[in-house]
């Protein structure tokens, strides 16, 4: 443990818990304010649960389930594991996200489990998620999330910090896609293993819940255990818009120690594109303009939102449709953002124009349901992870851009500059 007085937003968080200041580097047991189990985890997290000689949780209103990578079930055996998971939720009151509701953590945030200053965790790597809103969130293994059912407690190092500076402000087409994989180009897949990012500067004020969100999503994808935003009016106006006026937001120490400092100029991030199979493999668009795509697939926890969607069908829109031969797959992140496309007519515009649209969830973004393209297939995609298989064919190639660049590729059949439709 380093000696200092100031503290970063994660040392703060997790000291407020302990009941005692943390510095990087010191382990701590540490209650959690939420819990998420997916139907890739939850169901061996019942059975470990049981065979530690469990058999009540910590807290039921603290606790919520989600089916939503195999949603629906693609077999009996899935099925099984589903209804393993609504008999276990409805037998001690934790909530479960139906098959349809969407993806745990936008369901997360939308139900308001994630608060600032809280500790939020799930047995699922994208829990980083939750740092957009302030919240320590983390991804936790389902041994740990049976124990923590039963107690509350984890155990954990508190992370050091790396600061990443935000300045400027974005100049559309330019996305929050394209801020994390210019600095996942900058970090590279390991470069950030084990701390905690904290966003922060004069930049900050420009990007929404919603951008912030992408970006701390895909901070694991850096090794990141922690990906944390300042809490500031935007904040402040997203939480009061679910009813919630009653938190503690945690802001670091002007004296807070880093291990280092990176600053990204929003305005001069362009396109982007990360190239097959990896996610930091990242270039600007414009090196694989022309490369022929066979499907496109927009949704997944980093674009599946009805601004995301809205943004995409721009793009289609201009160009007059979507190009022939091109498999459009729309797969809202969840319920309340496909009753938002239903609303503004944008999915009836969609689905006309001969757009694919598959069950609220993580849908093809880990290749266990939804649309699973042929080996040797052009993906490109706004999901967060394109390594070989991710979307279920080893062979085919993916590469992640953002809705925008997605909507482009979708309209033109080829990869594409977005500015080239931009509206």
């Amino acid at each position: 443990m380093q000696c200092r007085a100031g503290r970063t937003i994660a040392e703060k968080i997790l000291g407020a818990d302990a009941g005692r200041e943390l510095g990087a580097g010191e382990f701590a047991i540490v209650s959690v304010d939420q819990l998420l189990g997916t139907d890739g985890s939850a169901p061996m997290a019942i059975d470990l649960f049981a065979r530690m000689g469990f058999e009540e949780v910590f807290e039921a209103s603290r606790i919520a389930f989600s089916c939503d990578h195999y949603a629906p079930a693609s077999s009996a055996r899935i099925a099984a594991l589903h209804e393993k998971m609504r008999d276990f939720a409805q037998s001690r009151g934790i909530t479960l996200f139906r098959v349809g509701e969407g993806i745990g953590h936008q369901r997360m945030v939308e139900e308001g489990r994630v608060r600032p200053g809280t500790i939020v965790a799930g047995a699922d790597s994208h829990c980083v998620t939750y740092g957009a809103l302030n919240a320590f969130g983390i991804g936790i293994g389902a041994s740990d999330l049976a124990a923590a059912m039963a107690t509350g407690k984890l155990w954990l190092k508190v992370p050091q910090t790396l600061r990443i500076i935000l300045k400027g402000r974005l100049d559309p087409p330019a996305q929050a896609k394209d801020v994390i994989l210019e600095l996942l180009r900058r970090l590279r897949a390991d470069g950030a293993d084990y701390l905690a990012l904290e966003f922060s500067g004069e930049g900050l004020p420009t990007l929404s819940i919603e951008e912030r969100i992408v970006i701390a999503n895909m901070a694991t994808e850096a090794g990141a255990k922690a990906a944390l935003f300042a809490c500031d009016e935007a904040t402040r106006e997203f939480l009061d818009g679910l009813g919630i006026r009653d938190c503690a937001p945690i802001e670091p120490d002007p004296q807070a120690h880093y291990v280092d400092s990176l600053t990204i100029n929003l305005s001069e991030v362009t396109s982007r594109l990360a190239l097959p199979h990896h996610v930091d493999m990242v270039v600007p668009i414009g090196e694989a303009e022309g490369r022929p795509v066979d499907m496109v697939f927009i949704g997944t926890c980093t674009g599946g939102r009805a601004s995301d969607i809205r943004a995409a069908l721009a793009a289609i829109r201009k160009a007059g449709g979507i190009a022939p031969g091109v498999e459009l797959v729309i797969t809202p992140a969840s319920r309340a953002e496909l009753e938002l496309l239903i609303a503004d007519g944008s999915l009836a515009e969609l689905t006309a124009l001969g757009a694919v649209l598959t069950t609220p969830g993580c849908g093809a973004c880990c290749g266990t349901s939804g649309a699973i393209p042929r080996d040797g297939a052009t993906v490109i995609s706004t999901g967060n992870r394109n390594f070989k298989g991710r979307m279920g064919a080893t062979h085919a190639e993916i590469f992640l851009a953002s809705p925008a660049a997605c909507g482009a590729a979708a309209a033109t059949g080829r990869i594409t500059q977005p500015k080239a439709l931009a509206p």
